[in-house]
């Protein structure tokens, strides 16, 4: 049984681990879980290959891995009960630094590979993006389906045919996040809501999604001032709101905690997206104790009663020594909507042939979680919360 264990005593064992990652048995540029393929074999007796790219760059390693761990998890579980019609599923982990010249390698390694039928995952938001430029700039005769990608702006997906075809997301982006979010502050009664960016580029990319979100709600926004060239973010910043919508990672977010200034007895909330992980945020510092955090899920809560999160904490528990998240929630529902819709595939289970099962965007229930479309639109957007206490206890 393979256990790749999250050390959980310190903010700085925990740091020192995500710098060294690739240490701990999830490195290289390929990794393949399940059975190999072999030439002795018949078409019947050969795996399954499903590749999932994974962003292991210092500001992604806390999403990209427990994402990866939830994959594995499902993955490992679907080749115990059997596999998909009685044969096992290869994960191919194709890890990349995040550079153009990275997801090119692994891009092109997925493709060339003939066996491979989907790639599966792909996590984070860069390298999925990434992904689907290349998939749209090189479309094929026989292209490879990119399945349940970890995306904040799902909108681009349906920006050309080529990639609206071949791209199947069924995470809500950050686009439904905001607008979640920024609907849960209106009902509270804010009117009006401070917004920091972890840096020029995100500001950049989210700005006109946050202002259209609080417009909706009749909020009114004040962007707070971005950090000076050099220093982290919230540095030199006085805040005097009293609700905070963070948009980026939690390396950001811990150094925007840690240079918060309040007045004297001010109560903060700091709202947070899906790419912010609550736990490593909690085992990285005090800084939390300033503020308390909210951050949106796109997956149910991980002590929800729902199948698919009992499934999950059960398979977790059984396979590896990791506590549930919901970053690895999201890990392991992209896996099994992927078994899902080959499981479906009545003839032999091919690129062709799962690419065009997804193209049917028929609804599929993933123990409770359900992904559907409106053409080739999806049409549900899941979005849940969590909170980091200032007492460092995480609720939901």
């Amino acid at each position: 049984m393979d256990r790749t264990p999250r050390p959980s005593q310190s903010g700085v064992q925990r740091r020192q681990w995500l710098q060294g990652v690739a240490a701990l048995g999830l490195a290289g540029n390929a990794w393949a879980q399940g059975t190999e393929p072999s030439a002795k074999k018949s078409d019947g007796e050969r795996p399954h290959v499903v590749a999932q790219v994974v962003d292991l760059s210092p500001d992604q390693q806390d999403v990209s891995r427990d994402f990866l761990v939830g994959s594995r998890t499902a993955w490992q579980e679907t080749n115990a009960k059997g596999g998909i019609h009685g044969r096992p599923v290869q994960h191919l982990t194709l890890e990349t630094d995040g550079t153009p010249a990275g997801l090119q390698s692994v891009w092109q390694t997925a493709q060339k590979q003939s066996s491979c039928i989907a790639l599966s995952g792909c996590v984070g938001n860069a390298a999925a993006s990434g992904l689907i430029a290349l998939q749209a700039k090189a479309p094929s005769d026989a292209p490879l389906p990119i399945v349940a990608p970890w995306l904040h702006d799902t909108a681009a997906v349906a920006g050309t045919t080529a990639t609206s075809d071949t791209v199947f997301d069924i995470f809500a982006g950050q686009e439904a996040q905001i607008a979640h979010a920024i609907k849960n502050l209106a009902t509270m009664g804010v009117q009006t809501v401070g917004v920091t960016y972890a840096s020029p580029a995100v500001q950049r990319q989210s700005q006109a999604m946050v202002a259209h979100a609080a417009k909706s709600m009749s909020l009114k926004v004040q962007t707070l001032p971005l950090p000076a060239a050099g220093t982290r973010p919230g540095a030199g910043t006085r805040v005097e709101q009293s609700i905070i919508l963070f948009i980026g990672g939690t390396p950001e977010l811990f150094s925007f905690l840690d240079q918060l200034a309040l007045p004297q007895g001010r109560q903060c909330y700091v709202v947070a997206l899906a790419d912010v992980n609550l736990q490593v945020l909690a085992q990285m510092g005090p800084t939390a104790a300033k503020a308390s955090v909210i951050v949106t899920q796109a997956v149910p809560m991980v002590n929800a009663s729902l199948p698919v999160v009992r499934s999950y904490r059960d398979a977790l528990a059984r396979f590896y020594d990791e506590p549930p998240s919901p970053l690895g929630l999201a890990g392991y529902i992209a896996a099994r909507y992927t078994a899902e819709v080959m499981a479906g595939i009545s003839s032999p289970v091919t690129r062709a042939s799962m690419l065009a099962a997804l193209q049917k965007r028929a609804a599929v229930n993933v123990g409770g979680y359900a992904v559907n479309y409106q053409g080739r639109q999806r049409a549900n957007a899941y979005v849940t919360q969590s909170m980091l206490t200032t007492a460092g206890r995480i609720i939901g």
